[in-house]
């Protein structure tokens, strides 16, 4: 073989490995994350741990607290409700008339239990917490599916549980009314059981079948809910089904991820790296996540996982507030939605009460610092337009955090 043949197939030969190896260093280029982006920061730094903890005084919690509850008592309904389907924007979520009993319902057990948590003795909100009791009595045992795709009630009756447990302890003498509390504890249940989705959890939409048991994809945040709530009634004495306890459990561990981001459904087990799925696009699910899977028995959540997710709630807390307000869902960056914010301090809250002693209060007043620079002027919390529910479940959702937030009094 002459020189200039031997020279010719060596370059084929070179030609031939860079061509195969392209298109690997190309596909590797394009999962890989651009310098200086969000995804390189995040991956540089996993797990930051927050500097000291902010300034904090019990009266400018107490004043908060103070400014939330009055909002609430000013804007319940002549009913005893709080919230409607008014105040409608140019993007509103679907939903039909079934759907709105139970936003309502949702919404007015959460308020419920914010002032019964934060009752200030008063008159008036003493006359709140009661008209609002007697439309829970009255109206959740109505609550039920808006239709085979829109499943908006498995809120109400998560939450709604958690308000009947608040309402348990308040009047501990009366025998014939926590009776009649446990009956309804036990009715939510049913209907849990009854709108459970095929896979085990639950979803609030079912895309798919429409069928009497929905397809809908388990979505880890509102099993999350669920169980806490059902942990919560455990604790009075009124245990949930077993069985669809611990298809619940085992839906949303499928869902955990290694670092314990949690992927927003089912539906996305082929996207785990996706945004939403990431730390940053988990930030308002972990929280509730692990504390759920804790509460029932799963031995991965540590002491250590609750601080870890705590630490990245207060370094990176700009990614949930980036999408605090927004109108459209999952706008913002990391797929976040607005309606993640309040949620996910609520269960970081909850989380702090289950550490030691000794660790709460660096928690609690970061937790504290961050939602009092939130409220807004007329003493409500808010994060995402929903017709005219989001001022009150948000103020809820901040009462109940902030009251979890206070220090010991000597």
């Amino acid at each position: 073989m002459t020189l200039a043949r031997t020279v010719t197939v060596l370059f084929a030969l070179l030609l031939g490995l860079l061509l195969v190896l392209l298109p690997v260093a190309s596909a590797k280029g394009d999962e890989a994350p651009v310098a200086g982006s969000a995804a390189v920061a995040e991956e540089r730094d996993p797990i930051p741990r927050p500097k000291g903890p902010a300034s904090m005084s019990p009266a400018e919690i107490d004043g908060a607290i103070d400014r939330g509850r009055r909002f609430l008592v000013g804007i319940q309904n002549p009913d005893g409700s709080f919230g409607s389907a008014e105040n409608t924007k140019d993007l509103n979520i679907m939903a039909g008339i079934g759907s709105h009993l139970g936003f309502r319902a949702a919404t007015t057990a959460m308020c419920v239990q914010a002032l019964i948590e934060e009752d200030d003795g008063s008159a008036e909100v003493g006359e709140a917490i009661a008209r609002g009791e007697k439309w829970l009595f009255d109206e959740l045992p109505n609550v039920r599916r808006d239709n085979p795709m829109l499943i908006y009630n498995v809120w109400a009756h998560g939450y709604g549980i958690q308000a009947l447990v608040a309402m348990h302890g308040r009047k501990p003498d009366d025998a014939v009314r926590r009776e009649r509390i446990e009956g309804l504890i036990r009715g939510q249940y049913e209907k849990l059981e009854k709108y459970e989705s095929a896979e085990g959890g639950w979803g609030y939409y079912d895309f798919k079948n429409g069928t009497q048991r929905p397809a809908s994809s388990s979505t880890s945040f509102v099993n999350a809910m669920v169980l806490v709530a059902f942990a919560d009634a455990r604790g009075i004495g009124v245990p949930p089904p077993e069985k669809v306890t611990k298809r619940a459990v085992a839906a949303t561990e499928l869902q955990m991820l290694p670092d314990f981001s949690y992927l927003y459904g089912s539906y996305l087990r082929n996207k785990p790296r996706r945004g939403i799925n990431r730390p940053a696009g988990s930030l308002g699910r972990s929280q509730a996540c692990n504390l759920a899977l804790r509460l029932w028995g799963n031995e991965k959540i540590t002491d250590q996982v609750y601080e870890d997710w705590l630490d990245r709630l207060v370094t990176r807390n700009g990614w949930l507030d980036l999408g605090r307000k927004r109108p459209i869902p999952h706008e913002s960056f990391f797929q976040v939605a607005g309606y993640f914010y309040y949620f996910g301090h609520y269960y970081a809250a909850r989380v702090i009460e289950e550490l030691p002693p000794e660790k709460r209060p660096f928690y609690q007043d970061h937790l504290a610092r961050i939602l009092i620079d939130v409220q807004d002027a007329d003493g409500s919390w808010w994060d995402y337009p929903l017709y005219n529910y989001h001022q009150q479940y948000g103020t809820a959702y901040a009462i109940m955090s902030l009251h979890r937030c206070r220090r010991p009094r000597d």
